[in-house]
């Protein structure tokens, strides 16, 4: 027989188990699972010493391709995955022109694939009136899921969301109100598919922004005091019981506080098909690093307390956190130098997502299945591409990341692939890396380079997600 790819002498890597074997691969489809198998081969890769797993996954991605491309374009960020290990991301749906109806969509499908060095989703959003007509529409022609930017303002031409919202705004339609949020919930449950949320509260950030800014205070608990958890708390509550009524399958996109833990984790219990993702910079900082980081690591929702950070972990060994994903938002450099209240919130994650869960695995925060876990199998079986995506089964799709739990490195913004380079992270010292990222059989980076050109394609949910 001869492969297309043969991967010899790894550690295979699901869930729950772990097994020495080899995977042969043909036609982009792992073919057989075994040892000693007999024939020749295109590729052989040689994993010994390192542990083969399903291909990592990045279900929460801007890269702003249309849009503000002098920050960030399809191509870079998924060199940048590719360069971290993940052989699939979802896309978000604010660009220029955003993803709100069928013929956006099927532009964008066109605009990524030639960019597109991994697999790729392609989210819907959700802008109230605008386009709730095209729900129905939007979820035949594939979209991931859908999005909606609670409490965000919209351009009344443009369709573009206004992140800092004032009444005195023209050509705005304001954040909608709680009727019209009700009945996006109501259409997007007929689809069977996910409604995300951005999870805070718009008129409380208002109100507490207000007071805080004309204190003149421009520290980050400052900040904090402006976004506090209860902004959080108060609409993952409103979300859990909008969804329970119209019987809406929900999810709560990068959860910081723990109140909002315990709310998902008690509706959970209550047996709604709820489901949440945390982010790195939600893991792995502080309010106690601001002093270090500096504005960097400004993000929405802001980065919390350390009695966050602590309940975030429970919350992922008690399976109430489902994925951990990076929320990649790229700004340039000069848009991140300035006071607190001017500077836009984000920065760069993709390729950074996995080896600083990696090195959790070192640190003992998790274990090497719980990662297969959160950012692979989970995020497959939630968004409707299980098996073939997020397993190592015989049929499906060859899409493997090979790590060395032994590697160490550190983390410098200079070297990430993405066009902007600004991460929180800058300076971290892992322990952990991904060393070759596999893409239906063929080998896209090795070593941290990318040695391929891209070959990604759009991945449409086959069937309504589930975690059984």
């Amino acid at each position: 027989m001869h492969w297309d790819h043969i991967i010899e002498n790894g550690i295979l890597v699901n869930s729950k188990e772990e097994i020495q074997s080899n995977i042969y691969i043909k036609n982009g489809k792992i073919a057989a699972i075994g040892k000693d198998l007999e024939g020749t081969a295109d590729e052989i890769t040689d994993a010994n010493g390192c542990f083969i797993l399903p291909g990592l996954m990045d279900v929460h991605v801007h890269s702003r391709d249309p849009g503000a491309t002098h920050k960030e374009d399809f191509f870079h960020s998924t060199q940048a995955a590719a360069a971290g290990g993940l052989t699939t991301i979802f896309e978000m749906p604010n660009t220029t022109p955003p993803i709100n109806n069928v013929e956006n969509f099927n532009k964008q499908v066109e605009n990524l694939e030639s960019k597109a060095h991994v697999d790729f989703g392609i989210w819907g959003i959700c802008l109230g009136k605008l386009n709730i007509s095209d729900i129905q529409s939007l979820n035949k022609a594939g979209v991931i899921g859908f999005k909606f930017f609670w409490g965000y303002a919209v351009h009344s031409e443009t369709f573009q969301l206004i992140y800092n919202y004032k009444s005195d705004m023209k050509e705005v339609i304001p954040p909608f109100d709680d009727g019209e949020v009700y009945e996006m919930f109501q259409e997007v449950a007929k689809t069977g598919r996910l409604l995300a949320v951005h999870a805070e509260n718009h008129e409380l950030i208002q109100h507490l922004t207000a007071k805080v800014e004309e204190s003149g205070r421009k520290d980050y608990d400052a900040l904090l005091q402006g976004r506090p958890n209860l902004a959080e708390e108060t609409t993952i509550q409103t979300a859990i019981s909008f969804a329970k009524s119209a019987n809406t399958r929900l999810h709560i996109l990068h959860v910081s506080t723990g109140e909002g833990v315990e709310l998902i984790q008690k509706a959970k219990k209550e047996g709604y098909p709820i489901t949440a993702e945390t982010c790195p910079h939600y893991l792995f900082l502080s309010n106690e690093d601001y002093d270090q980081i500096g504005p960097t690591m400004k993000i929405y929702p802001p980065v919390k307390y350390k009695k966050d950070q602590e309940r975030l972990w429970e919350g992922i060994s008690q399976k109430v956190i489902d994925i951990v994903c990076s929320d990649h938002a790229p700004h340039t450099k000069d848009e991140k130098s300035g006071d607190l209240w001017s500077i836009p919130a984000g920065m760069c994650g993709v390729e950074t997502l996995a080896p600083l869960m990696i090195d959790a695995v070192n640190k003992g925060k998790i274990t090497l299945h719980e990662l297969v876990l959160l950012l692979s199998e989970n995020p497959a079986k939630i968004f409707g591409l299980y098996p073939e995506k997020g397993s190592l089964q015989v049929g499906t799709d060859a899409d493997i990341t090979i790590v060395d739990l032994n590697k160490k490195h550190v983390i410098k913004e200079e070297l990430l692939h993405s066009k902007s380079k600004i991460t929180g992270f800058d300076g971290f010292q892992l322990e952990g890396a991904p060393v070759a990222t596999i893409l239906k059989g063929k080998t896209i980076m090795k070593d941290g380079k990318i040695v391929s050109e891209p070959t990604g394609r759009l991945v449409r949910p086959d069937r309504n997600g589930s975690m059984d």
